[in-house]
């Protein structure tokens, strides 16, 4: 449904309500701001590609400002992804449950219960995940009459704001500015998807057997994600001195990391941050916490490895994950590793770490 102006008409959509900030004195980590109003200039597209390239270089997490959407625009999109949840019920949520394991995509539900987490505990997380072309298959009911505002949230995000980062990110490697836009095609075969997720509190006997950690630390299996800052404080990175840091809630901001794809590409050189979410600090333990993201992947039939004709590569020097000639396309690794999440048998190393093994390739959890 669209107006004359090709803006969706919208909808009347039940309010969430989200949590106040904490007060608690948490240990936040420090992480670049990133003005996308700075975009529009060459002079402010090389800064801000020098921030960009110090951010994944080091730390692997930055924050995105003035990246298109309002506070009211966002707060929508928050109202909407709340649906997904409070407006299906438990049946009709089966009925699109999403099967991970058996095809390697995200798309449908993630219901409660899915993921192991740590000693016999399993999450409390719902998800619902639709491909950037909502057309691709059906919907609950109740989130039908809002997917014309969600595929325009979608687009918006694809040419507005990953596509920028993905300038920044190739200047950075001294590469054409479309080396990475070429290979994330909006029509393209591809995985890259919209998720709203809502974490359910738990009881204290779960928080107790796991260390209060919902969901392990690790690694995304894309190229860069995109996800909306939200109030309750639960996502920790793990900084390069080794502590796990809070990252701190910033208004209609989002918070931007790089994952596997964009490692295997950049010869390691740009980082995919490990990142864990725990139990909320004590004054936000009672609300739930709803997430909304843009997970963006490569084409499916990209190779990836290293993209070794970069200066900056050539220069500073890059690693392998594997071979060239065995190396895995996205979407073989994004099948094995989506198929494999919450659900692998791990194998115990030192320090709290759990492996898995993905196409021939290690991968690390962090508990």
């Amino acid at each position: 449904m669209a107006s004359m102006s090709g803006i969706p008409l919208q909808v009347d959509v039940p309010h969430y309500t989200p949590a106040n900030v904490t007060r608690e004195a948490l240990d936040f980590a420090d992480l670049a701001i990133i003005d996308l109003q700075k975009y529009g200039t060459d002079d402010g597209r090389t800064e801000l590609a020098a921030k960009v390239f110090e951010a994944m270089s080091t730390v692997g997490f930055f924050y995105v400002i003035n990246h298109g959407y309002s506070q009211a625009q966002a707060d929508r999109m928050f109202d909407i992804g709340d649906v997904s949840f409070t407006q299906v019920d438990a049946e009709e949520k089966k009925r699109y449950a999403g099967r991970m394991k058996e095809t390697g995509s995200h798309q449908g539900y993630k219901l409660r219960n899915y993921w192991h987490i740590d000693a016999g505990v399993h999450d409390q997380v719902e998800a619902y995940n639709l491909n950037r072309d909502v057309s691709m298959k059906e919907h609950p009911t109740a989130l039908r009459p809002y997917l014309p505002e969600i595929e325009a949230f979608g687009k918006h995000y694809h040419f507005k704001v990953l596509y920028p980062i993905l300038r920044l990110l190739a200047i950075g490697l001294e590469l054409p500015e479309d080396t990475f836009i070429d290979i994330h095609g909006y029509k393209s075969v591809s995985e890259t998807f919209i998720r709203f997720m809502k974490y359910y509190p738990r009881s204290k006997e779960e928080e107790d057997k796991t260390n209060n950690v919902w969901l392990k630390g690790h690694t995304d299996f894309g190229s860069v994600t995109l996800l909306f800052s939200q109030p309750v404080s639960a996502l920790q990175i793990l900084s390069p001195d080794g502590k796990w840091r809070w990252v701190k809630h910033i208004d209609n901001a989002l918070v931007i990391n790089t994952g596997d794809a964009m490692e295997f590409l950049s010869g390691g050189i740009y980082k995919p941050t490990i990142h864990r979410v725990v139990q909320p600090p004590s004054d936000q333990r009672v609300y739930t916490r709803l997430s909304l993201f843009y997970f963006a992947l490569p084409d499916d039939n990209v190779k990836l490895i290293p993209l070794s004709h970069s200066p900056v590569l050539q220069r500073r020097g890059f690693s392998r994950r594997c071979e060239d000639n065995v190396a895995p396309t996205m979407e073989q690794w994004r099948k094995g590793r989506t198929a494999a999440y919450g659900t692998s048998e791990l194998v115990q190393k030192d320090n709290g770490i759990e492996e898995e093994t993905i196409n021939g390739l290690r991968v690390k959890h962090y508990r």
